[in-house]
């Protein structure tokens, strides 16, 4: 239509929730789906942070505005968040709280991105990402990783991608959709560099930092190198950790300046978070942490059932990630092969569409997420609606010609 603006041209839908749309609907038509693209947790919010949120209702605490970019209460409790469990200090002035991670990633673009500034994002990458770079007149510059070296990204590929025109580098650790995660060595490797580049921001992305496996420990850039925290952004919230991904509570802490803008974009756009989501994120954050060490107990399970049944089907490969809660198999095995539709498959969207229609399993294809002839998985599911998925999967692949 020739009133919408020019740059939506520019964007693509998000893959992951068309996908899951898709699912739904067939679902609901009386289809016989696993659902396998949402990437929010199945587990139900705990009690403790449900009966916060009632408890702020019914003592009236949710009737008016808060501040703009998160009450004073919660703010607190962020950074009394990132000194026990990063050692950065922030200030109250340092911190804001937004309506999930998405909008603070998209608003701290927003506040510095200049026509042909660009924006180093290692592929896979979140479908978000680049289109978020592109809607703040950004160029999204993707460094590709490889499932040899675990998709984690070479310090000599990041320099070779820095250039004069660099503003930011979107860093994501444990990653959507690999769930790749940098061990302190791999992260300081990484960091060495962005040190040598003064012009050169990071926004860490640290949503899955608490999902990770194995003894793996986790560190955020800012945290490793306190050279770099004068230019860094350290986005987290309470969607995958705490089981709140419809709560909508993200929060960052960095410079005040940065954070005084993003601030005075969301004043003019969204306002305040919803009250009684931040009473009940406030209660996450200072509330019992014991839940999230028994969550991943079955989370690793999860993945080490996928990896497993994965790697038996015909031309697949998983490799096993550090930490968030997903796997990213390749199916380039499978191209080239015919489905028993008869649908020759030459692209891995061919491999997902067929698997949904043959199937019912639900998965989202790579290359939206930069890496293709890949799907996501996400194993935030019933383990038992997961074996079946994955029984299915390896029967689809048995099955092609």
């Amino acid at each position: 239509m020739a009133f919408l603006a020019d740059q939506l041209r520019r964007i693509k839908p998000s893959a992951t929730i068309a996908v899951t749309d898709k699912a739904r609907a067939l679902k609901q038509a009386g289809r016989d789906v696993i659902g396998l693209g949402a990437g929010e947790p199945d587990f139900e919010t705990p009690d403790n942070i449900k009966l916060a949120a009632i408890r702020a209702i019914s003592e009236g605490k949710t009737s008016k505005y808060t501040a703009v970019d998160g009450m004073a209460e919660l703010k607190a409790a962020v950074a009394r968040k990132f000194k026990r469990e990063n050692s950065l200090d922030y200030k109250s002035s340092q911190i804001i709280v937004g309506t999930g991670g998405k909008q603070v990633l998209y608003n701290a673009l927003i506040a510095t991105i200049n026509p042909g500034d660009e924006v180093i994002i290692p592929a896979p990458y979140w479908v978000s990402y680049p289109e978020m770079v592109l809607l703040a007149g950004g160029e999204p510059v993707a460094v590709t990783t490889a499932m040899d070296t675990g998709f984690k990204m070479k310090p000599e590929a990041l320099e070779k991608a820095i250039t004069p025109k660099t503003k930011w580098i979107i860093f994501n650790s444990p990653s959507n959709p690999t769930g790749a995660a940098y061990t302190r060595a791999e992260l300081k490797a990484v960091t060495d560099v962005l040190v040598r580049h003064p012009h050169v921001h990071v926004m860490a992305d640290d949503m899955y930092e608490h999902l990770v496996y194995d003894d793996f420990e986790f560190f955020s850039p800012a945290q490793l190198e306190p050279r770099l925290y004068e230019r860094t952004l350290t986005v987290n919230g309470v969607s995958k950790a705490y089981c709140m991904t419809g709560w909508r509570i993200g929060y960052a802490g960095g410079p005040e300046p940065l954070i005084k803008a993003m601030a005075m974009i969301q004043s003019q756009s969204t306002s305040n978070p919803t009250a009684v989501a931040q009473w009940a994120a406030l209660e996450a954050l200072d509330g019992p942490q014991d839940f999230i060490a028994k969550h991943n107990r079955i989370f690793k399970e999860r993945r080490d059932l996928c990896v497993s049944m994965l790697n038996q089907a015909k031309g697949i490969q998983c490799p096993k990630p550090e930490g968030a809660f997903y796997v990213y198999p390749s199916c380039s095995g499978a191209m080239g092969k015919t489905a028993p539709t008869g649908k020759k498959l030459a692209t891995d969207e061919d491999f997902v569409t067929e698997l949904l229609e043959t199937e019912g399993v639900a998965v989202v294809q790579g290359t939206p997420f930069g890496v293709g002839q890949a799907f996501r998985i996400s194993y935030a599911t019933a383990t038992s609606a997961l074996e079946e998925a994955c029984t299915r999967i390896q029967r689809f692949c048995g099955n092609l010609q």
